[in-house]
């Protein structure tokens, strides 16, 4: 069966750097907050183009902990796109803010500079936006400049966009801070959990790195009540080190696959995603149609799995009840109705691409 991700041939391709990093970690005894750590928090704020990287637990902490860092409090509003999963409005309710979600573009899934000026005019104290599906977005340098013009922080949630880039330099550059996620599954993924808050402010960066430990300015010593336990571990930040230096490769291979995709499918059925360059790495390659189920089922008779990302628009989940009832993003709710996930990684073989290809093109209704 065709999957979504292959982790295992991932970890059969890097076994020998990842045995490496792994043992050079136990042989030095040191697991948390060590010089692995510290040499990865580097490696990545290079590669990156900015000035200081803050290595967490996950990305949804790093969502978190980035926006307390940006003085975001309880009762604050926050926009965030309401088609990337829940997590953006996980983090913003933990903190005690509320969530005031953004329609995006039906091209590129990704939200645009009208919804964050009207955003901004209904009140947002700060705006979170979303490098969606690994497509860097198209109006970014614009929105970061009219943030800084409002004097309303901008975080970018960069979990599937690692690498992507748009104005000649990588996302995570563009706000006042940046969010990352290492999950195994991502374009520079770890193998468990893993993330981190980029920023090129110094005073920001030195916030994050108090609130990752408990608050310490020094061991034991707690002076703000907002920190909490949440640390990249040195094992972790090890293998994302021996693994950065093929993220560009890899992201290149993912773009080739897409690119394939967008090219070959025939099927008057489906949307392709877009063809989008170097400003889209592929951690997703999503398409759109309107009979998605038989679609599915269609895939699964040939052996491919695939996937929604995502489903249910935040505001629309359970968890709330009737609270967003008056809310209508129109764009949001037709992408949650059409969009489903094809295989896309840079394991996949010539021959499972042209499977895939194949077996696309011959879905009739």
């Amino acid at each position: 069966m065709q999957k979504i991700n292959d982790l295992r041939s991932k970890i059969a391709k890097h076994q020998d750097l990842i045995r490496t990093a792994t043992e050079r970690v136990i042989a030095s005894g040191h697991f948390i907050l060590g010089p692995e750590l510290n040499h990865f928090e580097e490696l990545f704020a290079t590669y990156l183009g900015v000035n200081h990287c803050v290595g967490v637990a996950n990305g949804t902490d790093a969502i978190e902990i980035a926006l307390k860092a940006l003085d975001v409090k309880a009762g604050d509003l926050v926009a965030t796109v309401a088609n990337a999963g829940m997590y953006a409005s996980i983090a913003i309710l933990a903190l005690g803010a509320q969530p005031l979600f953004m329609d995006v573009s039906l091209e590129t899934k990704n939200t645009t500079l009208s919804e964050v000026k009207s955003a901004i005019k209904a009140g947002a104290n700060a705006i979170i936006v979303t490098h969606l599906y690994g497509l860097a977005i198209p109006e970014i340098l614009e929105i970061a400049q009219y943030c800084a013009e409002q004097k309303i922080p901008l975080l970018e949630d960069c979990a599937q966009a690692h690498g992507a880039t748009i104005h000649a330099r990588r996302v995570g550059g563009f706000g006042n801070a940046a969010s990352f996620s290492f999950y195994p599954t991502k374009n520079l993924g770890a193998l468990g959990d893993a993330g981190a808050v980029v920023t090129n402010n110094a005073s920001t960066a030195a916030k994050v790195k108090l609130l990752r430990q408990y608050g310490w300015t020094e061991k034991y010593r707690v002076e703000t009540l907002a920190g909490r336990n949440s640390r990249l571990d040195e094992i972790q930040a090890a293998i994302l080190s021996e693994l950065l230096p093929h993220l560009d490769e890899d992201n290149a291979r993912r773009r080739e696959i897409a690119q394939s995709y967008t090219s070959n499918f025939h099927s008057n059925e489906l949307i392709p995603a877009l063809d989008a360059g170097s400003d889209y790495v592929a951690h997703l390659y999503v398409i759109r149609t309107q009979h998605r189920e038989a679609l599915q089922a269609h895939l699964f008779k040939n052996n491919i799995l695939s996937d929604i990302h995502y489903p249910i628009p935040d505001y629309a989940q359970p968890v709330f009840k009737n609270r967003f009832e008056h809310i209508n993003l129109k764009s949001t709710e037709q992408l949650a109705r059409e969009i489903l996930t094809l295989p896309c990684y840079p394991e996949m073989t010539d021959a499972e691409i042209e499977h895939v290809i194949r077996s696309i093109n011959s879905f009739t209704l």
